[in-house]
């Protein structure tokens, strides 16, 4: 059974959300709703969802600055809003699906399907063992709200940009947001099995499973995400990975 949780500030939008997903009760069980972001900070760790159920625009702290906030978290995100000026933002941190309001029901199927897959998916990726070097050649400090994270690289699947925010997609299936540009990592990381193959995305090699071809290409990686790779970068990119 997939847990979830919503957070909305409009009561009667968490209302209709919770309405909409009983529909699907044989598949998820809503946990939790909470209509401030400032409660849904403190207690949903707690609660520990496999996916949030996410609106944007909110007072105090929209979507993107509660995710900021949270700094690092394991649960899928489908947001739900009623603009579409985000969904590039949404794009960029892996969201598993954008869903417009009001929302159908086929869409919100799609959506339930997309992340039962992406669940799936990363349930059977191989977690690689981390290395045994110095700290300070392995290991990268990320400064976020609650305090600094120290990740082993090795654990790095991709590094992806949100505006002057950076997302690290992590083997745990963790995500921690950053507040510094993808440029600062790309020239931190350059030394390491990291790549910059388009302008939103950092990639480990480590994780590639495929090269598709194409005017860039594609890249496979093992949690099962493609990822672009600019025209420019291809060259650059095929010499290191063959």
């Amino acid at each position: 059974m997939i847990k979830a949780v919503i957070l909305d500030d409009e009561p009667r939008g968490s209302r209709l959300m919770e309405q909409k997903l009983k529909l699907f009760s044989d598949e998820i069980i809503i946990e939790a709703v909470y209509n401030l972001p400032q409660t849904a900070l403190a207690e949903i760790t707690k609660v520990q969802p496999d996916v949030l159920f996410l609106d944007v625009e909110m007072p105090v702290l929209n979507g993107f600055q509660f995710l900021e906030r949270l700094s690092e978290f394991d649960f899928e995100i489908i947001f739900t809003t009623a603009y579409n000026s985000y969904i590039l933002d949404a794009l960029r941190i892996s969201a598993v699906d954008y869903l417009l309001k009001p929302i159908e029901e086929d869409e919100l199927r799609d959506a339930i399907r997309r992340l039962k897959k992406r669940m799936a998916t990363k349930a059977n990726m191989p977690k690689t063992p981390a290395k045994t070097k110095s700290i300070s050649k392995n290991k990268i400090a990320l400064p976020t709200a609650e305090g600094i994270h120290l990740i082993e690289k090795s654990q790095i699947t991709r590094i992806e940009a949100l505006s002057n925010y950076s997302t690290f997609i992590l083997t745990d299936k963790k995500k921690i947001i950053v507040s510094r540009t993808l440029k600062e990592y790309e020239n931190m990381l350059s030394s390491d099995n990291f790549m910059r193959v388009n302008r939103s995305v950092i990639v480990n090699l480590e994780f590639v499973l495929k090269y598709k071809r194409g005017d860039g290409g594609v890249l496979e990686l093992m949690d099962g995400s493609e990822i672009d790779v600019s025209p420019n970068k291809k060259e650059e990119l095929l010499a290191k990975i063959f």
